[in-house]
């Protein structure tokens, strides 16, 4: 199908004649998902979070080892419970021209944690007892409970207090204090922005095919694609003289997740079992074009609470077969799944793939693959047997807790496969109650070791970041996390 659609996609290259870049110098990012949620109180998807972090400042940021470091302000701990956040004096004002004080703070996170609101990110916060402004520059938080790892969570966009008091809609007119500025947004999932810096224009266009993405890359209608790149279309573009190719090694990790109260897939033998059929090598190099690393834990190895010894489950059809034939099935009584997935092309063909390698050991799955409203919609409802998805972005530890925690089941956190596990649930609070980070380190390893024991998720790998540019853009860089950061240097030359 792969290699009809390049053949289409040359045929219609070579018979249309070349578009010239528009006459307004607007740099155009082409992405497959659309940006749900420009408002930084409820957005949750990682489109919005990668363009919402370019419109919003936040207190805190990370560096390359997952560290919180600075953003708007620095911090002192006063108390295991108590922490005060001096803004920067240079900092930048909101869109509209207002200063961004501490009253902004204090109001953006009483918003968060009030339940009216309906905050995703409020149960994640609820350690926050009060926030309060000390001065115009100076803002305390006191805690209900200690952790180490709380300026890691303060990464919610600053947004105006008088406009929250006024009901503004931040969703349709993002106000926030990021170096970027929505001009408008179409109704065919564009969005237009201005630098701050020098005024120059930007675009974000959702595409959802990738071989539509790569031929309006080379007519000119896009300078830019990111990620989502089958590796039949990676090859096709790597080496042309006017598209420049350039890889990042990422942090997000794919995974299958099983229902752990579902008869079947709440077996811990059956998940061991998928996890010993799938032949991850083969997927990497063939369906990825090679840019991904398998995974052993939900944190990557560089991380500063991640397990660099885990890789893992090995590939070992025998050993799969062996463990079916413990649950009484075999060549005469096959095994039956259903699997979700979004309607995404790349998805799809990795489940296809998926699907053939558990056949090969007698595992029968029925592939049901949704619009991805619909599709997620079913994995936090918990309507599922296995399912993959990705986590994006993951920066703090505290995910141990928002997912794997039994007081996590939905709509309390994101234990979606209803884990509940008394050892894992223990090591999470020694975590969390640790003295010192390595303490932490060690509470945190024992979690992705016994995670990797019981299998409520099959780790597969960490995806890298691939874009491709036309040759007359500079300065577009990939990070770890696939942000669209670029955007804030890159130039038409």
């Amino acid at each position: 199908m792969i290699r009809w659609r390049l053949l289409l996609l040359l045929t219609a290259v070579l018979l249309t004649p070349a578009c010239q870049s528009p006459a307004e110098d607007v740099i155009r990012l082409g992405i497959a998902g659309r940006p749900a949620n420009l408002d930084p109180l409820h957005a949750t998807d990682a489109a919005s979070a990668r363009v919402n972090r370019l419109l919003y400042r936040s207190l805190v940021d990370f560096d390359a080892q997952q560290r919180p470091v600075p953003e708007l302000a620095r911090w002192e701990r006063l108390t295991p419970t108590r922490y005060r956040f001096h803004l920067d004096p240079e900092r930048a004002p909101f869109h509209d021209g207002a200063p961004l004080t501490a009253a902004d703070v204090v109001a953006t996170y009483r918003a968060v944690l009030d339940p009216a609101t309906g905050s995703p990110h409020r149960g994640l916060l609820s350690l926050i007892g009060q926030v309060s402004a000390v001065d115009a520059d100076t803002v305390e938080f006191l805690l209900n409970r200690a952790d180490r790892l709380f300026p890691g969570y303060l990464v919610i966009g600053i947004v105006p207090a008088r406009l929250l008091a006024q009901g503004h809609d931040f969703q349709r007119a993002p106000i926030g204090s990021g170096p970027l500025e929505l001009i408008e947004r179409g109704g065919d999932g564009q969005l237009r922005l201005r630098r701050r810096s020098d005024g120059q224009q930007l675009a974000v266009q959702q595409v959802k095919d990738p071989t539509v993405r790569v031929l309006k890359l080379q007519r000119g209608e896009l300078d830019i694609i990111q990620n989502d790149l089958p590796a039949e279309l990676i090859g096709y573009l790597d080496g042309r003289e006017d598209i420049r190719i350039e890889r990042h090694r990422g942090a997000n990790f794919s995974y299958i997740g099983f229902n752990l109260e579902d008869a079947q897939t709440g077996d811990p033998r059956l998940r061991r079992a998928v996890a010993h059929a799938i032949d991850r090598a083969a997927i990497i190099e063939h369906l990825l074009a090679g840019a991904a690393r398998p995974a052993g834990a939900l944190l990557p190895p560089g991380h500063w609470a991640g397990h660099p010894e885990l890789d893992g489950v090995d590939y070992d059809p025998d050993r799969a077969r062996a463990l079916l034939s413990e649950l009484g099935y075999g060549p005469q009584r096959l095994l039956e799944l259903s699997y979700k997935t979004s309607s995404d092309p790349l998805r799809l063909r990795i489940a296809t793939v998926f699907q053939d390698q558990l056949a090969r050991v007698g595992i029968r799955l029925r592939l049901q693959s949704y619009d991805w409203g619909t599709f997620y919609g079913d994995i936090k409802a918990g309507r599922f047997q296995l399912y993959s998805l990705m986590w994006v972005g993951i920066k703090t530890p505290d995910i141990f807790r928002h997912v794997f925690h039994s007081a996590s089941l939905p709509p309390g956190g994101a234990n979606r496969g209803r884990y509940r596990d008394a050892q894992t649930d223990a090591w999470i609070e020694a975590a969390e109650a640790a003295q010192t980070q390595t303490e932490q380190v060690t509470y945190y390893r024992r979690i992705q070791a016994r995670l990797l024991e019981t299998l409520p998720y099959v780790p597969l790998w960490y995806e890298d970041h691939v874009y491709a540019a036309r040759a007359d853009i500079r300065g577009y860089r990939l990070n770890l996390h696939g942000n669209y950061d670029g955007l804030l240097e890159v130039q038409r030359r």
